[in-house]
């Protein structure tokens, strides 16, 4: 996961392994999922879902024209995944590398957490957390370096940037928390049964 194009990729293909969907609702969940800061416009979406026909990941279907007056004379297509499709989801959840836990891919990568194993749902808010603490000591850093030269207006700014940082750091601690618990949970069970 690399540019914004694999991203939206990997969105996509997390939402038709759901249900087969057309081009509307899939939009429609995408920005749903995504939420209001991210949204998603066709002349994105469909190069992605063209592109993901032409690898072999997705199939679109032709769906016949609703049947009344107001619907227009042409027909839906929905698009669905197919096995390599499938595949090529099903791996690229199960793999964590420094690019999953980047502001670009993090989110998504977060959307699809129900469909990823314990393990790699743990390197990835690890890894996120260890970017983030990185990010706020050099924000600090170039804060103190800096205050003197800065109007008020950066200097807030700034600080603003450092405070969602340190909120993003605690909700993170909060799901490692959470995500090394059930962990141990479901050990504890399997020992016992």
């Amino acid at each position: 996961m690399r540019s914004r194009s694999d991203v939206l990729e990997l969105a996509v293909l997390g939402q038709l392994q759901s249900a087969p969907m057309h081009g509307y609702e899939l939009r429609k969940r995408l920005n749903a999922t995504l939420g209001p800061f991210r949204a998603l416009s066709y002349g994105s979406l469909y190069p992605c879902l063209k592109a993901l026909e032409a690898g072999g990941w997705i199939e679109a279907t032709e769906t016949a024209a609703p049947p009344h007056a107001l619907s227009g004379k042409r027909a839906r297509i929905v698009y669905q995944l197919t096995a390599d499709g499938k595949e090529r989801l099903a791996t690229t959840l199960a793999h964590a590398d420094p690019a999953a836990w980047e502001d670009e891919n993090f989110d998504v990568r977060f959307a699809l957490f129900s469909r990823t194993d314990a393990e790699t749902r743990l390197r990835i808010l690890e890894g996120r957390r260890t970017r983030l603490v990185e990010r706020m000591e050099a924000v600090r850093q170039s804060m103190y370096r800096t205050r003197e030269r800065m109007d008020t207006y950066t200097e807030e700014l700034q600080r603003h940037g450092l405070e969602q940082v340190e909120r993003e750091v605690k909700w993170l601690d909060s799901m490692i928390e959470s995500e090394r618990t059930a962990r141990e949970q479901e050990a504890r069970r399997r020992s016992s049964a």
